[in-house]
């Protein structure tokens, strides 16, 4: 079996030697697939990872106000009929969150907006059916340490960590994924025909699983 830790290590400390940039560079993980049917296979997921990647911002289509996201009330709704409103809203939050009594209207006056950018709220991580403020920030806490894969192509990009962050810090993160995307993937390993990482202004360095 190939050690794929190793070989990250390596990769982030090269990686860390490239000229230096002023801001907090993402580490991004791609995972190139073979063998695979994007048509056939619909791989649609959430997968935690130990560490905090970054704060997502957050917003939520709840009946009453909650200190732990930015609300949308019911009665707010109207206002984004303006396509510029709309646009803000879309562009301006990673995530959005729902109240499950509210996801009907959500639907109708959100949905065409939130549809394609993939942030519609999504009962695999994102309708309360109670709305507390217990929920709320249990759910903005898990929504924190989880990573959406959604494979459209045979190749995955997803931000997996900050260069602020430890080298074993991201080399977990990427290890949960990988090991889950195995779980996940029809044919396992045989679907992986490798990994890279880059940071946001590098080339992406090539894992080796052979």
């Amino acid at each position: 079996m190939v050690e794929i830790e190793p070989q990250l290590k390596k990769a982030l400390t090269e990686l860390r030697a490239i000229k230096q940039r002023k801001f907090d560079q993402t580490v991004d993980l791609i995972v190139n697939l073979q063998k695979f049917d994007v048509k056939k296979s619909n791989v649609n997921i959430f997968i935690t990872v130990p560490h905090t990647i970054k704060e997502k911002r957050i917003a939520g289509f709840l009946e009453i106000k909650n200190q732990n996201v930015e609300t949308i009330t019911p009665d707010e709704f109207k206002k984004y009929s303006d396509k510029s409103k709309m646009k803000h809203l879309v562009s301006n939050y990673d995530f959005f969150i729902a109240q499950a009594s509210l996801m009907p209207s959500v639907a109708t006056n959100f949905g065409r907006s939130l549809g394609p950018t993939g942030k519609m709220p999504s009962p695999q991580l994102g309708i309360l059916l109670n709305a507390d403020e217990k929920s709320v920030k249990e759910l903005k806490n898990k929504i924190n340490v989880s990573v959406k894969i959604k494979i459209k192509e045979p190749s995955i990009k997803i931000p997996i960590g900050k260069e602020s962050m430890k080298d074993e810090d991201i080399i977990e993160n990427i290890m949960a994924v990988y090991n889950t995307l195995l779980k996940t993937l029809p044919r396992n390993k045989e679907n992986i025909k490798n990994i890279e990482i880059k940071l946001t202004m590098t080339k992406p360095y090539k894992i080796s699983m052979k």
